[in-house]
């Protein structure tokens, strides 16, 4: 953990509170500088003069402090800090994070803040299993709050299951992935994942097999060097991966397109989506029928956008590094280099995605990386390993 970082560390009204005295003692002891805010319910469980004692910072309580706000205290809580994080988050605190609400300290500085967010749940079983909590906790993540936990395991109130908080080293883990300085530090970089789904009508569409892993992972190890990212993801399987700037859940290939433009300006754009070359002209807004008389509905196609070609012929705010992914099933390398040269862009990383290889929606990857200088073979190995290698490479185009 970067020494100096400062950790903005919102602690929520539960019996959980108990493990932020021990979170604050240990960030402390890496060299983190912790500004505490109790709710007014923490303050049930854990006092404000420990807090301020093991953090050695004056414990903010109240929104309505008046030397504080003769300065826009909140504000300056808020933007001040590296990350934000909420040790013990409630019920109450996540529904007031996914629905905008500023009705007290902690949760006006969790709307003020620009930075990132950590939370790690805390509640009964039955709490985190209602559909308003998973709704709340999808919407945040959709946000790019970044989550920890909640772990399996006995409760305070004598029940067992999903809702204990993340005990303090895998919190700790968890900061210091987020706060991990590299050579990507402050570099804004799109990464689009997973495959899109082209409607044919309200219940059928037009697909393919991309799981989302190799987008996600690229994505992770590029947030893993500093990356700034913006990933945006098809409805994949895979995860998303933690320490996103921004995560961008789209359906279409028109969507995507939309989503990639909208988070430019970026210093690399990495196109891993394997998003549907066609569309079905005018789908029907309601479920086609089968009529008994065996004539096959008729199924016009169209072309989706390109949205690599697009990027990459941009004038004016085109990325410096532009990356395409061409997914072949014969004559790989011939096909991927010709696309290279027509889609414009500067890198295309090839593979070959025959079901004999397992690749596609496996766990594992072999790739081709092909530049204006030629191309470079890389051996079958995780997909983790390929984002990580790809990483460092983007890292070393952009001079970082």
């Amino acid at each position: 953990m970067p020494s100096g970082k400062r950790i903005l560390l919102i602690i929520g009204g539960g019996i959980a509170a108990y493990k932020s005295l021990d979170l604050i003692r240990r960030l402390r002891d890496q060299g983190a500088v912790v500004v505490p805010v109790l709710t007014r319910a923490a303050e049930e469980f854990v006092t404000p003069l420990s807090v301020a004692a093991l953090a050695a910072q004056k414990v903010h309580r109240a929104l309505f402090d008046l030397t504080s706000e003769a300065e826009m205290g909140h504000i300056e809580l808020s933007r001040a800090a590296d990350l934000v994080v909420v040790a013990p988050a409630t019920a109450d605190l996540l529904g007031k994070m996914a629905g905008g609400l500023a009705d007290d300290l902690a949760s006006t500085l969790l709307m003020a803040t620009d930075k990132r967010v950590l939370v790690a749940p805390a509640m009964n079983v039955r709490m985190w299993q209602h559909p308003a909590t998973q709704r709340n906790v999808a919407m945040l993540r959709g946000d790019g709050v970044e989550f920890v936990g909640p772990d399996d395991g006995n409760m305070a109130c004598g029940e067992f299951g999903p809702g204990r908080m993340a005990e303090v080293p895998a919190i700790i883990d968890a900061v210091r992935t987020m706060l991990r300085a590299g050579p990507l530090a402050g570099r804004h970089v799109v990464v689009t994942s997973g495959p899109t789904h082209e409607p044919i009508d309200p219940v059928r569409y037009i697909a393919n097999r991309s799981s989302g892993a190799q987008g996600a992972a690229i994505a992770g190890a590029l947030a893993a060097l500093g990356a700034d990212v913006t990933y945006i993801t098809g409805p994949a399987s895979a995860a998303h991966p933690m320490g996103m700037h921004r995560i961008v859940p789209v359906e279409t290939a028109a969507q995507m397109l939309a989503a990639v433009e909208a988070a430019l300006p970026a210093e690399a754009a990495v196109f891993v989506a394997a998003v549907a070359d066609w569309r079905v002209a005018g789908a029907q807004q309601s479920k086609i029928k089968k009529d008994g008389s065996g004539v096959i509905p008729a199924l016009e196609l169209v072309e989706n956008p390109d949205i690599l070609a697009r990027i990459s012929a941009m004038g004016a705010g085109r990325p410096r590094l532009v990356v395409g992914f061409a997914a072949e099933t014969d004559d790989v390398i011939a096909h991927a280099t010709a696309k290279r040269a027509r889609k414009g862009c500067d890198w295309i990383v090839a593979n070959d995605v025959t079901p004999a290889t397992g690749i596609m929606g496996g766990a594992e990857n072999a790739v081709t990386l092909i530049t204006a200088t030629g191309s470079e073979e890389w051996p079958r190995m995780p997909k983790t390993d390929v984002a990580q290698r790809l990483a460092a490479r983007i890292a070393t185009a952009l001079g970082a």
